[in-house]
This record gives structure tokens, sequence and C-alpha cells, in this order.
């Protein structure tokens, strides 16, 4: 039996621009992403239905024999995989209108989710967790850490603190990877629980208090506080003050400043004594930029702080207002509030902006991923490319940079 997840037209670009680099189901929400959610629990190897410029970096499996086609877009849980499970040939599962999942015979036909010929549906036993807006990552994030926790725990032994100066509160919700080293910390898990994965660090004076997910290879620094549903991907370093945000991986927030009710993508840089907002002055709704809809729409949250996309960079002090997005592979500094929708490429800030070319992008990218010691290959250099004609349009200034922009700022990795 194949397992694919597809991108739901629906869903899809009102994930942007976190979706530009990937399928909605390689988004991280809690310690996992949504395709390992799914992996976990099925117990094999999951695929991806995704845009074609993905297809290469996200394969997906041999179009021929039976298949669980699944919606990328929805959480996994204990009762809705053996719903899942449970579909016969030709049946599908709906929440409401919201295809689930269904059961193809031949996978080669999978036209059959647009065409709904479908021999049998059935309802969902209850109702599903959705990721349909950048903003449900962090609001669920706290309740998918639990939730995972309990996934990758049960009937496993922790390591344990190993460390006399570490103070830990309700330690029976802390689980300890192999390989993790804490010095001289503050775990308290009282509210929910922490999870430290293989070979993490967590060093001197840092505050961690649960639901926290710190995956393998990533680090807290010291005297960082971590202020409960938080989610630091795999190899990221992190410090100052963070709440209710998730870096989905290879991201670096390592100096002071603040981070609030954010999602940062794979192969950012926050610079020393950057500052998102989260709330505004006026305690109203936040609204933010849609790809989707092309204007700025209402979340419906009091709190929203920063979405940014892969690739993309601050300088220090770096300001962002409240419900900023940043798009993949943006480089912004220099002093002052910049715009609340900084398009994917720009190169500036408050004073304005300009391209950052390609051939700029590509090397800065290659250094970045050198020193994670995994190639800018021509698979990555083909999504962004493909990723700079679709946000074109975005780039209203559209002008050449000029040869000096690669010397104006600092990155700091």
């Amino acid at each position: 039996m194949t397992i694919l997840l597809f991108d739901d037209p629906a869903i899809r670009p009102n994930l942007l621009p976190f979706t530009f680099t990937r399928p909605v189901a390689a988004l991280r929400c809690g310690i996992l992403t949504l395709a390992e959610k799914w992996q976990h629990r099925l117990g094999q190897d999951v695929h991806y239905l995704t845009e074609p410029y993905l297809q290469a970096k996200f394969p997906a499996a041999p179009a021929e024999g039976p298949a669980l086609v699944i919606n990328g877009a929805v959480c996994a849980d204990d009762l809705l995989a053996r719903q899942v499970q449970a579909l016969q040939p030709g049946e599908a599962l709906f929440d409401g209108e919201l295809l689930v999942a269904a059961y193809l015979a031949d996978a080669g036909k999978v036209a059959e989710l647009i065409q709904d010929g479908f021999a049998a549906t059935r309802q969902v036993a209850e109702p599903v967790t959705v990721i349909s807006q950048p903003w449900h990552l962090f609001l669920r994030n706290g309740t998918e850490i639990r939730r995972d926790f309990a996934l990758l725990t049960q009937g496993r032994q922790s390591q344990p603190v190993n460390d006399a100066h570490t103070i830990v509160y309700a330690p029976e919700n802390i689980f300890i990877e192999e390989g993790v080293k804490i010095r001289a910390a503050i775990l308290n898990a009282e509210d929910g629980p922490i999870y430290l994965g293989k070979n993490a660090q967590v060093h001197e004076g840092a505050i961690i208090k649960g639901p926290l997910a710190l995956c393998e290879g990533s680090h807290i620094n010291a005297g960082a506080k971590m202020r409960g549903d938080n989610t630091v991907g795999p190899h990221c370093k992190v410090g100052g003050e963070v709440g209710n945000s998730i870096l989905l991986g290879y991201s670096n927030k390592g100096h002071d400043g603040y981070l609030g009710n954010s999602v940062i993508g794979e192969w950012c840089n926050l610079g020393a004594d950057t500052n998102t907002s989260n709330l505004k002055n006026n305690y109203a709704p936040v609204k933010i930029w849609s790809h989707a809809a092309g204007r700025f729409v209402n979340t419906g949250q009091q709190f929203c702080g920063l979405m940014m996309g892969d690739h993309s960079k601050c300088g220090i002090n770096t300001m962002f207002n409240t419900g900023t997005v940043v798009g993949v592979a943006a480089n912004v500094f220099g002093a002052g509030f910049p715009r609340n929708f900084i398009p994917s490429f720009s190169w500036g800030g408050a004073a304005g902006f300009e391209t950052f070319r390609l051939g700029k992008v590509a090397e800065v990218n290659e250094r970045v991923m050198a020193r994670r010691g995994l190639p800018y290959d021509e698979v990555e250099r083909g999504i962004m490319e493909k990723v700079f004609e679709l946000t074109t349009k975005d780039r209203v200034w559209e002008r050449t940079s000029p040869g000096s922009a690669d010397t104006n700022t600092t990155i700091e990795l």
C-alpha cells in the first residue's frame, strides 16, 4: 500500500510563503512534520503529491497499485489513523466537505480526487485538525507537542538529566533522547511536556517552560527564555526570549531579542537584537498579507508576529511590526520598521527595497548550507528559480540590485 499526501488546492496557496518551498505535509507543527505524524501512525514511508517543481525534492511514489491518498494539511491522531486504515477500495473519508482521505485501487487514478467519483463516503468520527492558514501552525503548536510527545515516548525510557546544577520540575513530563547535553538550566514541565531530541544541547542559564520541542541537533543558547508552546526544529540555534513560535529547521535566532507567535522557515537567520511585535497597541485583531488573496486578511487573532519564508535573513536590531510576512530569500536590514509585507527576493528595509538577484541568493545559500554539510544543488536551485518567477509580481519596484548589494549587511550564522 502506497501512502500519498496531497496538497489540497484550496489550502496550499493560503500557506504561502512556506509552501513555496515544500509540500503542505512537510510543515512542522508540534515535534513532527505533518507527514511524520502519518508515517509514525501508519507504520510506513509516505510520499507527496505536490507542485511539479517541488516533486524532485519531495518525490511521489510510482503511480501503480493501491494507495491511501491523504490530505497533507490534516494532522493525524490515533483515532483518525484507524479510520483511514479502515477505508475500503473506492471509499473516501470527509470532514464535512473537506476530503480527508481516500482509498484508490489504482494510484494512477488520482484524478478521482477532483472528479468525486467515490463508491462510498464516510464522515470522520471527530472533527480533524487542519493547518489551513500560517497562524494555525503556532496556534495549534502546544496541542500538537503534547500529542507528538505521547506518540514518540510511549513505552520508552528517557535518558537522565545527568547535571547536578540543572533544576527540573515535573520530570515525568520530560523526555531526553540519546546524546543530549544540559548544563545549569531550568526545565519546567508542569504546564506541558518538554522533548529534547537526539544530540540537542541546552546551555547554561537557559529557562525552558513546556510545552517545548527541541529537535535533533539543535541548541538553546545560554540565558535563553523559552516561554512555552515553542518548537525548535532540527539543527537550529535559539537565544533570547521566545514564546509560542516555530522554527521549521536549520535556522538561527542566536541572540537576544523577542520572537513571539511566529513561524520561521528553514535556513533563516535573525540578527542580534531582532524583535518582533506580536500585539498591536490598540489590541485589535492582527491582519497579515495573504499571497492567495493578494491583500491583507484578518487573522482574527490578537497575537500574531512574524511569518518568514525559507532562506530569508535580517540584520542586527531589525524591528518587525505586528503581523509581518517575509517571503523566500529576502534580506532585510537598516533602521526603522520595514513594511508589513516583504516580498520574496527583496533586499533592503524601511528605506526601500530592490531585487535580491538569483546569482547573489545562490552565493549566500551555498555558504549557509555548506555550514551544515549540505549542498545547494541543482534541485535547490531549480526551486529558487521557480519561486523567483512565481513572485515577480510581488516585487513592484523590480530593478537590478547594485553590484555592492552583498556587502551592505552582516549575516550572522
